[in-house]
């Protein structure tokens, strides 16, 4: 004879599973009605610098100054828009078998002018016949876009970045590698918190996000980090064998 407390308990779990599912997607569904009035405000506050911007006039200037300010929030919001709902999309995903290393060198490609801008040496070792990963592609780029851009602006005096690939015991990992200011011991304990930034106009996002993703993959994130000297992000992803 079945317990009466545990099946009340495992009705009142379904039930939270229920709500908390009806939330995020409430969530998401809020996230997409933010971006379109987001986009409209964006779009003719630029169209108002740009008319500033052809008068030569003390007050044009201050409020084109002013405007800078609107743009920079209006991006920021855009940016915790496309996080929130990257995370809203990982129950979600597409896996299919694709090239790790493939992914790797077209976000490294999209960095490329930054990277030089900067003065950082970007330094490809991506193991040749790398098994392939189950990955939803378009997701799994946006969280390695987003650690690769956090590697590049924690060397704002240049450096050197290393991106590796190789295989492992249980899969194939990908070695983050960066001759930056490094992560405080706070910042390590707290960095895949969400909303949790040290950055100004950081969204608090990026990271958490990528954690998610990551983990959605069946992956794992390490992170080794010493201040002053640089950080060492390791994610480590099963092969569809093992799976």
């Amino acid at each position: 004879m079945s317990d009466p407390s545990i099946a009340r308990l495992e009705q009142a779990n379904e039930e939270l599973r229920t709500q908390s599912n009806e939330l995020a997607a409430l969530a998401g569904s809020l996230a997409h009605e933010i971006k379109t009035p987001l986009s409209v405000i964006r779009l003719n506050v630029e169209l108002i610098a740009e008319d500033l911007a052809e008068l030569d006039h003390p007050v044009a200037r201050r409020l084109g100054r002013r405007i800078e300010v609107v743009q920079r929030q209006c991006s920021r919001l855009e940016g915790l828009l496309n996080d929130f709902l990257r995370l809203t999309r990982l129950s979600h995903l597409e896996l299919v078998a694709g090239s790790l290393n493939g992914l790797l060198e077209q976000v490294l490609d999209f960095f490329e002018a930054e990277a030089r801008s900067r003065k950082v040496e970007v330094l490809r070792y991506l193991e040749a016949d790398l098994p392939s990963v189950q990955m939803d592609k378009q997701t799994l780029q946006a969280a390695l876009t987003n650690m690769v851009k956090n590697a590049l602006e924690a060397m704002p005096e240049g450096g050197q970045l290393v991106v590796r690939t190789r295989m492992t015991r249980t899969g194939v990992a990908v070695d983050l590698i960066d001759t930056g200011q490094g992560i405080d011991s706070p910042t390590l304990l707290n960095m895949f918190e969400p909303f949790y930034t040290t950055k100004d106009a950081g969204s608090g996002l990026g990271l958490p996000m990528a954690k998610k993703v990551i983990e959605a993959h069946g992956g794992v994130i390490h992170v080794q980090s010493e201040v002053g000297r640089g950080t060492q992000f390791t994610l480590e992803f099963p092969t569809p064998r093992r799976l």
